[in-house]
């Protein structure tokens, strides 16, 4: 397959504003060389990555980027893991701007997962009240969904992502090749984010996605790049309607706002991201079928969909017997009180319907959610 014919395109229209996703196997040629050539020839150019990710795909990008002519560019390499998405390291990012000159005119290219590209984001988003970035996701979970969007942040230690900006990136260049390389667990973590868009808005998205269910347990490259473009064109029309999340694009947080909770226990070293959202949405699930939202039965069908794709439904088993206690009830509750959806003590979550039909749900009174935190919490 030559390179025009194995490149997507799906365009994030926001006016002016507006950006490609390009689905390409080879930043050095067809659409994604051009996007380069055209945003970083005679700029400072700052590649944020991480230590894991570097070493395989940083020369491939070093590449593309030297073709593409920049007057400088410089790289700045972080330590992996979402415990490192911090004020500190984000700072260290800034450091490395003002170190090496990158002014108002420069750009950030973002190369790794999830945590690279928000803390690039965000970099991007207060550097000299903002300049561009580009997004060179190369986890299954940030090509489907954390690279696209403009949701850039940092972790504080009360919570998840409670610390960012809306900053859109002037590109997305994704290359499903890179999957190849990724630990089995953060592929899996993956696609946790995108059967999420089916539980959302589309069963049928689902039943493709347990259909494909072997072809995606062993990386099919033909049927990848259909995921990735498919999960793609789902967020485009969400952040189209809804860029700042103020009503529909909110849906998109199913299963977070638990998940947030059981990553920030486990102290973002239990479980992966995609991982604590798997476990969030089920608990979301049982919260909807508890409420008469949804009929009975929903959650043992998003359980199966889940597990299907060999991700969990639980939360993890305690190591030690003191470990028993960091996912009780009222930890799980009390850190759900601090994400950013609560009001005057009322949670505002996102539930289902039905399969393929979530809803923003206003007003969710604690003694509703305890009971579901119990039934979790007791399992373990």
């Amino acid at each position: 397959m030559n390179t025009a014919e194995s490149e997507r395109l799906v365009t994030i229209p926001l006016g002016q504003r507006s950006y490609p996703v390009v689905l390409s196997h080879d930043l050095s040629t067809g659409q994604a060389s051009d996007i380069l050539a055209a945003q970083l020839a005679g700029r400072p150019v700052a590649l944020i990555s991480n230590e894991t990710v570097w070493p395989l795909h940083g020369e491939t990008l070093l590449n593309a980027v030297r073709q593409a002519g920049p007057a400088q560019s410089t790289a700045f390499i972080l330590p992996d893991g979402e415990e490192n998405k911090t004020p500190q390291q984000w700072l260290r990012i800034l450091d490395h701007l003002a170190e090496n000159g990158v002014t108002r005119d420069g750009v950030l290219v973002a190369l790794g997962g999830g945590v690279v590209c928000d803390m690039t984001g965000f970099a991007a988003a207060c550097w000299m009240r903002g300049i561009e970035f580009i997004q060179v996701p190369t986890t299954l979970l940030a090509q489907v969904d954390a690279s696209v969007g403009g949701k850039t942040g940092i972790n504080h230690p009360a919570g998840k992502n409670l610390i960012g900006a809306f900053h859109q990136p002037s590109a997305v260049l994704a290359n499903t090749e890179f999957l190849a390389t990724l630990p089995e667990r953060e592929y899996l973590s993956g696609l946790a984010e995108a059967i999420k868009y089916g539980f959302i808005q589309s069963a049928e998205f689902v039943h493709w996605l347990r259909q494909h269910r072997q072809a995606l347990l062993r990386r099919d490259p033909e049927i990848l790049d259909q995921l990735v473009e498919q999960c793609c064109r789902f967020k485009a029309d969400v952040v189209q309607q809804d860029e700042t999340e103020k009503g529909r694009r909110a849906l998109l947080n199913l299963g977070h706002t638990f998940g947030h909770a059981i990553e920030n226990l486990g102290q973002y070293r239990d479980l992966l991201h995609g991982e604590a959202v798997a476990i969030g949405t089920v608990m979301a699930a049982r919260l909807s079928e508890r409420l008469g939202l949804a009929p009975a039965g929903l959650s043992q069908e998003v359980t199966a969909a889940l597990k299907d794709l060999n991700l969990p439904t639980g939360l993890p088993q305690p190591a030690a017997e003191a470990e028993t206690r960091r996912y009780s009830p009222q930890a799980l509750l009390q850190r759900m009180r601090l994400d950013k959806k609560v009001s005057q003590g009322k949670h505002r979550l996102v539930l289902m319907r039905g399969l393929g039909q979530a809803t923003l749900a206003e007003g969710i009174a604690e003694a509703d959610i305890l009971p579901v935190l119990e039934s979790f919490c007791q399992a373990v």
